[in-house]
């Protein structure tokens, strides 16, 4: 199966959850402003199957925050672009609720049917960055149940809880069953 990411460490992560051979596409997807990850997966699926010709994985990620009123959700990736890891914590600073919640969508269109996959994790926001890294909001989320960051745990670990891992798994079971 093919998995369009630029991105190689999501690409290895992925197969770790997934069947261990993904063929990593670099496609150049336009996504859409939405709020809603589903929507923005379904397009990128889409428009993958368009350049490809045929299903190709695609993912996307949200966030929201409980204090913010659910925002910024699938806009987390332009949000964190423009005002970075301490630009976050920074504007949740005033905030009591630390409360957020993750979810990652993987899809793929078939020809006839976008088929869409939903992992949620509930998180907690740190005070303050654990690391530094480019792992978008992985120094400062700590998933519920844990002491640790996603950046402080090991694969293994961050694998066994992730919302990408919830995700994905709901894929593999797919298609599993339908092959």
């Amino acid at each position: 199966m093919k998995f369009a990411t630029w991105n190689q460490n999501k690409r290895k992560e992925a197969d770790a959850i997934l069947w261990g051979n993904l063929e990593r596409v670099d496609l150049d997807l336009d996504e859409i402003q939405s709020t809603q990850v589903e929507d923005v997966v379904e397009h990128k699926a889409r428009l993958a199957y368009q350049i490809t010709g045929e299903p190709v994985l695609v993912e996307d990620a949200g966030l929201r925050f409980e204090a913010r009123n659910a925002l910024p959700w699938a806009l987390i990736k332009r949000f964190m672009k423009e005002v970075g890891t301490q630009g976050l914590l920074d504007q949740l600073s005033i905030f009591k609720n630390r409360n957020a919640e993750a979810l990652c969508c993987v899809g793929f269109f078939d020809g006839e049917t976008v088929h869409k996959f939903i992992g949620k994790v509930k998180w907690i926001i740190s005070e303050t960055p654990r690391w530094e890294t480019n792992f978008w909001w992985d120094p400062i989320f700590i998933p519920n149940g844990s002491e640790k960051t996603f950046w402080e745990m090991n694969p293994e670990e961050k694998n066994a809880m992730s919302h990408r891992k919830l995700a994905r798994e709901q894929a593999k079971i797919f298609f599993d069953q339908n092959n």
